[in-house]
């Protein structure tokens, strides 16, 4: 595993390919009220690009891009709030997106954990730790266990995706999937214009 810190925006000229895992880290996780201070990357390489977003600061066009970019698919772990937060702050669409946490909900059926630790345990026998989630991501600079945990965020959704590939084709599932990753910006929308809590495709 090896980490790359970037401060105010991802450097210009790093290849994803077409696919990249991202992920958020916030001071909450009220869309509304709590700002977004980091968003990690990685083309599942073994590497992991860190984006550190001080001082509600988000003039980062090269990471804009990325997120934007229609030819490239954003792979994440409960994309609907990451989705929504960088929506909010960014101002970018990510589409096309995969989630690993849909996927584990579609076809895991035989079990109610769908966290990404439980995922990765279960499905690649990598135990994560959990211990900086709630550490403060807004300070003005991160520490190496903020970084560690960041990056351990993104390592592993390619691996997960090729391993919830094979059971979403054996258990049929996989257009029910792609018909959600579909809706997820725009349930992240309506997450984003209060309807959060309400169903609205109740009676």
């Amino acid at each position: 595993m090896s980490i790359s810190y970037h401060r105010g925006d991802l450097p210009a000229g790093i290849d994803f390919g077409d696919m990249v895992a991202v992920d958020s880290e916030t001071m909450g996780l009220n869309l509304h009220r709590d700002r977004l201070c980091v968003v990690q990357l990685s083309a599942g390489d073994g590497t992991a690009h860190v984006v550190h977003l001080p001082n509600r600061v988000y003039d980062c066009p090269n990471l804009k891009a990325l997120l934007a970019n229609p030819a490239v698919t954003k792979l994440f772990h409960f994309g609907r709030f990451d989705i929504a937060i960088l929506q909010r702050h960014l101002g970018v669409v990510c589409a096309p997106v995969f989630c690993t946490k849909i996927a584990s909900k579609l076809v895991r059926t035989n079990t109610d954990r769908h966290g990404l630790k439980d995922l990765c345990r279960d499905l690649l026998g990598v135990e994560l730790s959990k211990q900086q989630q709630t550490s403060d991501w807004g300070a003005d600079s991160l520490t190496d266990e903020q970084l560690a945990y960041a990056a351990s965020d993104v390592l592993y959704l390619h691996a997960l995706k090729a391993k919830l590939d094979v059971l979403l084709d054996r258990e049929g599932r996989r257009d029910l999937a792609q018909a959600c990753f579909d809706f997820l910006p725009g349930r992240a929308a309506l997450d984003l214009n209060g309807w959060e809590e309400q169903d609205i495709f109740a009676h």
